[in-house]
């Protein structure tokens, strides 16, 4: 009898959709873009096909595109033409994401954007934060200030959302004070607070140009082999005040994802990551895989608890769910 059930049940795609137990939506998606401040690039990432850097005079074609799959949400990382040693083009007022978030707003006032808060992307060493030079480590406490400056700049601009990716101790607790003592109490912190030193982001260096010039971030990023201290940075950013968690990366760590969903009512988002897109697109594009496996790998993300998914499948996944292929 139950074998009869479960063949029942799987007999035909309508059975099949509507005892589903987890769905994909276009509502679910964020999509990153590269935006470069010199004009005129549209400039293919080597190490990541149908991902490009783009310049701002250039940014209305790719939006255009993003808005007519139905993608509702994106996150835009900058490359500016200079980098200093305090990144300051991270806090600039007229900075290369706070102008691509102007022309996101002017152009789609409706389409939600997120700002990645970090200093790795315009520091010339490549760090996320001020190096001190005695220890040549990032000095955690003497960076939190320019986070700060970097968050207010990003919600003056018009940004729905501020993601910091820093991973500096403390950073929710003086981003948050810093958002409301400038009049920003309603715009949502979406924490990088659990993301992991890992080896799946060399591609993403490649495209935000953010490669350290010497060391590794494994000071202040976590562990690979740690569990229970995500956990702990989750309780944390929490406290401080934190309205959306991050898992970075995701498909090696859904097991962290499930313990957060477990331990948390927050929003989870789950950050499909360079490397991930990489490793997959290449062996679609090699035979070796079908392209359902982004659908897969998506379910597998939802199933383990994420409600949003950071993604540069983004416009694959919306091409098939606006073919009723999802």
């Amino acid at each position: 009898m139950e074998f009869e059930r479960h063949r029942r049940l799987r007999k035909s795609p309508f059975m099949r959709d509507i005892v589903r137990e987890t769905h994909l939506h276009k509502d679910d998606l964020i999509y990153p873009i590269f935006v470069v401040e010199k004009d005129d690039v549209k400039k293919e990432v080597p190490s990541m096909k149908g991902v490009y850097q783009i310049s701002l005079n250039m940014l209305k074609e790719e939006l255009d595109e993003v808005v007519s799959l139905g993608i509702k949400s994106v996150i835009f990382f900058g490359v500016p033409n200079e980098k200093d040693p305090e990144g300051s083009g991270a806090y600039h007022d007229h900075g290369i994401v706070q102008e691509a978030c102007r022309l996101s707003k002017e152009l789609y006032p409706e389409l939600l954007v997120i700002l990645d808060t970090c200093l790795c992307e315009y520091t010339d060493h490549g760090h996320c934060g001020l190096i001190d030079e005695k220890t040549e480590d990032v000095d955690n406490d003497a960076t939190l200030p320019l986070l700060v400056k970097t968050a207010v700049s990003q919600a003056r601009a018009g940004a729905d959302i501020i993601a910091p990716s820093n991973m500096m101790d403390g950073f929710v607790t003086e981003i948050r004070k810093g958002l409301d003592d400038n009049g920003f109490s309603h715009i949502p912190i979406m924490s990088y607070g659990i993301k992991y030193a890992s080896k799946f982001y060399g591609p993403f260096r490649d495209a935000a140009e953010s490669t350290p010039s010497f060391g590794d971030r494994r000071t202040y990023q976590m562990d690979p082999a740690n569990r229970l201290e995500a956990l702990r940075e989750l309780a944390s950013d929490e406290n401080e005040g934190a309205d959306m968690m991050i898992v970075k990366p995701a498909l090696s760590y859904l097991d962290i994802i499930r313990d957060v969903r477990n331990r948390s009512d927050l929003p989870v988002v789950a950050y499909n990551v360079s490397g991930e897109y990489a490793m997959t697109r290449t062996a679609i594009d090699m035979g070796l895989l079908d392209e359902e496996v982004i659908i897969e790998q998506m379910l597998s993300m939802k199933r383990a608890g994420a409600d949003l998914i950071i993604t540069y499948f983004a416009k694959d996944i919306c091409i098939k769910i606006n073919q009723g292929e999802v």
